[in-house]
């Protein structure tokens, strides 16, 4: 029998390998996916479309989560502190309302909870808070090369300017939450067996 309550939220905010990247290093977090939401063209968008910015989409992770490990609430604050969420539809390069700082609530729990969130942080800005608060609309997962960007391709240019910069910034603002690596065991010859 496992004590994990799992619970689901979906955010976006920039680029959605930097969301995905700083989730990844959240205790508690069991999977962060990117994707797509809150578009108003039918279908199955891709990247290319929603990059176009006609879709209406929001590049965004959907996170699952064990709640007895991480609050909702504390993920949406580290989520509101990683990123600008005074800017109406960017984040630094990326500009366009595919980049808009969006939190997609799955209940009125987490609806209620965000507009805390959103009121509770906003007098540590000097400009008024732009995050966009809305129900869950269809999730449409992106395409794999998307899925564990920063994972893949850690020296890559954009992953190199923004997304590491990031990471560092949220060990140092948010330590006592982030995934601790296991040491690696070693045999009684002295080799590496292998990291727990």
């Amino acid at each position: 029998m496992s004590d994990k309550n799992s619970e689901m939220m979906t955010v976006g905010g920039g680029c959605f390998w930097c969301i995905e990247a700083i989730f990844n290093e959240i205790n508690g977090v069991d999977t962060a996916v990117s994707g797509y939401m809150g578009g108003t063209v039918p279908g199955t968008p891709t990247y290319r479309e929603v990059c176009s910015g006609l879709t209406g989409h929001a590049e965004v992770v959907q996170v699952s989560f064990d709640s007895s490990a991480i609050s909702y609430k504390d993920l949406l604050i580290v989520f509101m502190t990683n990123h600008d969420p005074t800017i109406l539809n960017g984040q630094g390069a990326d500009i366009g309302t595919q980049y808009r700082s969006v939190i997609f609530y799955h209940n009125e729990k987490q609806k209620q909870i965000a507009e805390l969130v959103a009121n509770d942080i906003a007098p540590s800005y000097d400009k008024p808070i732009m995050t966009e608060i809305s129900p869950l609309e269809t999730f449409h997962k992106a395409e794999e090369v998307h899925q564990n960007y920063y994972a893949n391709n850690p020296t890559a240019g954009y992953c190199s300017a923004v997304i590491t910069p990031k990471l560092a910034r949220l060990r140092k603002m948010h330590a006592d939450k982030i995934v601790q690596p296991q040491p690696a065991r070693f045999s009684s010859f002295g080799g590496q067996v292998k990291t727990m």
